[in-house]
C-alpha cells in the first residue's frame, strides 16, 4: 500500500511530536493502543492467523470491530493481508517487521502483567 506508513521516508534527524494532532505517527500509536489494536498484535506474536481465528482468540470483540481494527494496522503498515481466491474468500493476516518491532514490547509488558497475576508469580 503505498500510502501506508511503513514507506514514508523520515530523515533521521527528524523526530514527530506525538503530541500535536497533525502527527502522522498520533495515528498509529492510537491504532496499536486502541481498545482491540493491541490484543490484535499479541495474538499475531506467534504465528499468522485467518479472520475467524482471530475472532475467536479475541474473545469479546464484534465482527465489525475487528474488520476495522485490522484494516487500521494493515494501513499503517503493522499488518500484512493475504487474501486467498475461493469462495469464501479466506483472509489471513500476520505482523510486518514494523508489527513485531512494535508488538515485541507489548507482549513483554503482556507478560509481565499476566506473569504477576499468576497464582506462582504473586509476591
Amino acid at each position: 500500500m503505498t500510502g501506508g506508513v511503513q514507506h514514508r521516508q523520515v530523515e533521521a534527524d527528524r523526530r514527530y511530536d506525538v503530541f500535536h494532532t497533525d502527527c502522522p505517527a498520533r495515528d498509529v500509536v492510537d491504532h496499536v493502543t486502541s481498545r482491540w489494536g493491541i490484543w490484535v498484535l499479541i495474538s499475531l506474536r506467534s504465528n499468522s492467523l485467518r479472520f475467524y481465528e482471530l475472532r475467536e482468540s479475541i474473545q469479546g470483540v464484534s465482527e465489525k470491530m475487528l474488520a476495522q481494527t485490522l484494516r487500521a494496522l494493515v494501513q499503517d503498515g503493522l499488518l500484512w493481508r493475504e487474501v486467498e481466491p475461493t469462495t469464501p474468500p479466506q483472509v489471513t493476516y500476520g505482523l510486518t517487521e514494523f508489527g513485531r518491532e512494535v508488538g515485541e514490547p507489548l507482549t513483554e509488558l503482556f507478560d509481565r502483567i499476566t506473569q504477576r497475576l499468576s497464582p506462582s508469580g504473586a509476591g
